[in-house]
């Protein structure tokens, strides 16, 4: 039987749609509504206390107005702060997004892992139990920047990016003690996975991106299994708490992954 009801991605600018192109692959069906907290953004320089008290009572806005048959929190920030609150809250399944070290272990040769994140993420003690759980023979070094998360929003609205900005980000990383045998890094943001390809093109030697997309992919997949779904994608809509020129500008960008409405919360 079709589904209407959508998955809603939610994150405090463009970033989520790293998560909800992945979701897009593996459900083509589903409908999507994605909402930027843009009246918030960035929550990478807010507090945990003010991240802890907007979240939940935002996303139980959001629920109500929706009726989305999940949630997903397209954002490392919000995700390690208030994702236990909003489960807490809501009756319906929360995926969270967290920093992609286990995959990141797996994979290091060197056992030198870099995690770039937003300074509010990196310094989580959540981050410190993934690197003790799933990397406790690596050396993980992290970064916290709020320019890349700019530079992301940046590149969707169609502006140009320069190279150097991106060295700068990396040298963040590779210039710490340790960092010249970094072979792996940790998008640890989901606004970064949009410019992977500058980072990699500014990155001093070959380095390896893993970011927590496919994975939340194949939870989304796990969990509304056996549900039904529409025979044909609708349109996707895109919500923002503050419509603006800067969000205005990110229509073609966000036309093209398929979020054709945009409305204002």
């Amino acid at each position: 039987m079709s589904d209407a009801r959508p998955i809603l991605f939610f994150d405090s600018g463009v970033g989520g749609l790293s998560i909800a192109g992945p979701a897009r692959a593996a459900l083509p069906t589903a409908p999507f509504v994605y909402v930027a907290d843009s009246a918030g953004f960035p929550y990478g320089e807010k507090s945990e206390a003010e991240i802890a008290g907007r979240v939940p009572a935002l996303l139980g806005r959001l629920a109500e107005r929706y009726r989305p048959r999940l949630i997903v929190i397209a954002c490392n920030t919000a995700s390690t702060i208030a994702l236990p609150a909003v489960r807490a809250a809501l009756d319906l399944a929360v995926v969270g997004t967290v920093p992609a070290i286990k995959p990141a272990a797996a994979m290091s040769e060197t056992r030198v892992i870099g995690v770039l994140g937003t300074r509010a993420t990196v310094r989580q003690a959540y981050v410190d139990d993934l690197a003790a759980r799933f990397a406790g023979d690596c050396r993980v070094i992290r970064h916290g920047s709020a320019e890349l998360v700019e530079l992301a929003e940046a590149k969707l609205r169609g502006e140009p990016l320069s190279p150097e900005s991106f060295v700068a980000v990396l040298d963040g990383l590779f210039g710490q003690e340790g960092g010249e045998a970094i072979d792996v890094i940790v998008n640890a943001c989901t606004h970064f996975p949009l410019v992977e390809a500058e980072l990699a093109a500014a990155s001093p030697r070959p380095v390896r991106f893993v970011d927590g997309g496919p994975g939340i992919a194949r939870r989304i997949a796990f969990l509304t299994e056996g549900q039904g779904w529409p025979d044909s994608p609708g349109e996707g809509v895109a919500v923002f708490t503050h419509l603006g020129e800067r969000e205005a500008a990110l229509r073609p960008g966000l036309a093209a992954r398929g979020f054709t409405r945009i409305e204002a919360l």
